[in-house]
């Protein structure tokens, strides 16, 4: 099996996902000089936002990143020409099968990892000539699908030669000794990167996030077949109750337009969209990407040393005698 850390020219097996809005130079750059991989995450933007983003960060690291493309941005394949042109180290793409772009990426040395949220796409992904995927359960924030990380990690790893990247409900060391037991070789965290000290996120949306307990969010936009998962606010609870009374798709749609800028930049967490996975209510402080990373991984380090103490010292495996 492929090493992440050698695939994306990394330390640490660690991703830092993308979110609309929320990932740009800033974070990115700090995640990758902290050792993990920074995503730009180009959302529904233009080709030239992307470009001097990807500038942007070059004047902040000489760290690898990447840039992740929303296969429903109507400018993609704008964004994809300058994703070759600047010569990107790592794509992911996401809401969709990149299938027909996965060439051209291959061709301008670009390593190709989708996000997935079923064995079947993951499948198609592989043979199309992906490098890895990023198997994203629905614990996640913003846009989810249907299975847990639990259940589809495992099954994507068995059905799968190259390696997977665990997502979805993951910010502590905890999180990243799982997801190794379920046969992924890294992880991607969201959720906790947001209170990155060097994310530009609202401080309103922050303090969400801070203050957020683990019943917090909420899947909104099922009936649209777009499942977001966000905090619960005046917004979400509106969308949920026109989804009980079956109200038309295109009007919860347009209800939700514009509300994740609202949320991250004008600090509306009222009306405002406040992406989040459900792992909110562990996070509970502030730090640079580089503070968030050396502890998870600190953590996952002591969990297999323990293990590996209790082990050698004579446990027993229920079931095994």
């Amino acid at each position: 099996m492929v090493n992440i850390c050698e695939l994306l020219g990394t330390k640490y097996p660690i991703i830092q996902g993308a979110m609309a809005w929320i990932a740009d130079a800033y974070l990115v750059s700090a995640v990758s000089n902290a050792g993990g991989l920074g995503i730009i995450a180009s959302g529904n933007a233009e080709a030239s936002w992307v470009r001097s983003e990807i500038r942007k960060t070059r004047e902040m690291t000489d760290k690898p990143f990447g840039v992740n493309v929303m296969l429903l941005n109507p400018h993609t394949d704008a964004v994809i020409d300058v994703i070759c042109e600047e010569k990107v180290p790592v794509v992911t793409t996401g809401a969709g099968n990149p299938g027909k772009y996965i060439a051209k990426f291959k061709s301008h040395g670009i390593k190709v990892i989708p996000v997935i949220a079923s064995v079947a796409l993951a499948v198609r992904v592989e043979r199309a000539g992906a490098d890895a995927v990023i198997a994203e359960g629905q614990e996640g924030g913003g846009h989810i699908g249907e299975a847990t990380t639990m259940a589809l990690v495992p099954q994507v790893a068995d059905a799968v030669n190259i390696p997977v990247i665990a997502a979805g409900g993951i910010a502590d060391g905890r999180g990243i000794a799982a997801a190794y037991m379920l046969g992924a070789s890294g992880v991607q965290v969201g959720t906790r990167f947001l209170v990155a000290k060097e994310c530009t996120v609202s401080q309103n949306y922050k303090d969400m996030i801070l203050k957020a307990k683990d019943s917090d969010t909420v899947a909104t936009g099922r009936s649209t077949g777009h499942p977001v998962r966000v905090l619960k606010n005046r917004l979400a609870r509106e969308i949920l109750a026109m989804e009980k009374r079956n109200a038309d798709p295109s009007e919860i749609e347009k209800l939700g337009a514009g509300a994740l800028r609202a949320a991250v930049k004008d600090g509306d967490v009222v009306n405002g969209s406040v992406m989040s996975g459900q792992i909110a209510g562990l996070i509970k402080k502030e730090e640079t990407a580089k503070e968030m990373i050396e502890e998870m991984f600190k953590e996952a380090a002591g969990i297999y040393e323990n293990r590996a103490t209790i082990c050698r010292s004579g446990c027993s495996i229920p079931g095994n005698g």
